[in-house]
């Protein structure tokens, strides 16, 4: 038997977290984002400092997350376009040091998928978001604790929080697109 075998629980047949408290593990996790530039290309980028935690229950459909993202750490790789992320025209993060995402439920199961409600603030805005999570496994780190990771996607209007900053092009379109997607890898370490 396989050390993993061990370790979580079985719910409907897969492989899932024992009830508790788990914490993003800050050297196992990206929190990216995808934004179209100039209407041909992609601009990927992503927030170095962030931090989650997910309570697990006994019942998995009635688990939460809560979510906060530093708005300095948004980093593309362009040191200008990064301070132009942080300004006025993006995240005001001088004002608004966070960006807060917190479920709200989970609305579908398929296997080890599902989608997790929520709501995520940038500024003053809130604007429901839902992810497409996919469970990735459950094991034991080298240290004893439980560990699962997973990964999420899913799209914002960034338009909706107030986001609006553009620039009409010459040949027609905007230089940024309005729609943003999100790329999340993680991995999360039971505490206690």
């Amino acid at each position: 038997m396989s050390e993993t075998a061990t370790v979580g629980r079985v719910h409907d047949g897969l492989t899932i977290p024992t009830p508790g408290t788990y914490t993003l593990d800050p050297n196992h996790k990206r929190v990216g984002f995808v934004a179209r530039h100039l209407m041909v290309a992609k601009v990927r980028g992503e927030f170095k400092d962030a931090s989650a935690t997910i309570t697990v229950t006994d019942d998995p459909l009635q688990s939460s997350v809560t979510a906060s993202l530093k708005a300095e750490s948004v980093y593309t790789g362009v040191e200008q376009r990064d301070n132009h992320l942080r300004s006025g025209d993006f995240f005001e993060a001088e004002k608004w040091p966070t960006l807060e995402y917190h479920s709200t439920g989970i609305k579908s199961v398929d296997g080890n998928e599902f989608v997790l409600a929520g709501e995520l603030t940038i500024r003053d805005v809130t604007v429901p978001v839902d992810l497409k999570v996919e469970l990735e496994g459950v094991a034991k780190s080298p240290y004893g604790a439980e560990v699962f990771g997973f990964s999420a996607t899913g799209e914002l209007d960034r338009e909706a929080f107030g986001l609006t900053y553009n620039m009409a092009l010459e040949a027609g379109g905007v230089m940024i697109g309005k729609t943003v997607k999100i790329e999340i890898e993680g991995e999360v370490v039971k505490q206690g």
